[in-house]
């Protein structure tokens, strides 16, 4: 019976718990011109790899420069640069894997 309730407990925690990508990422987003599909493109002719472009994003988040921004100036001149990252190293990584499976093209072309 504890099995049970215990089960439920955690099917329920994870149907409720925000996801850090969700969260942080999307909710900004949203709002600029641009979606995260099309920076996500950006990142993938800059960067290539999947390692490159993990890379490239999380030392983006972690050190927002124009000098290193994929974006176009015309969009940096329109938004800015964005703040520092307040995610900690683990829900980096989380979140950048997430939008890695979000708009991956490699798998999916057949």
């Amino acid at each position: 019976m504890v099995k049970q309730i215990l089960m439920v407990l955690v099917l329920i925690s994870g149907v409720f718990a925000e996801d850090v990508f969700e969260k942080n990422c999307v909710l900004c987003h949203q709002h600029l011109s641009a979606s995260l599909q099309e920076m996500f493109k950006r990142y993938l002719l800059v960067y290539s790899s999947e390692i490159n472009v993990k890379a490239g994003i999380k030392h983006y988040l972690m050190y927002p420069s124009k000098d290193i921004s994929v974006m176009s100036k015309l969009f940096i001149n329109t938004y800015g640069i964005k703040h520092k990252t307040e995610l900690n190293k683990k829900e980096l990584n989380k979140a950048v894997d997430r939008y890695w499976e979000k708009y991956k093209v490699f798998g999916k072309l057949e």
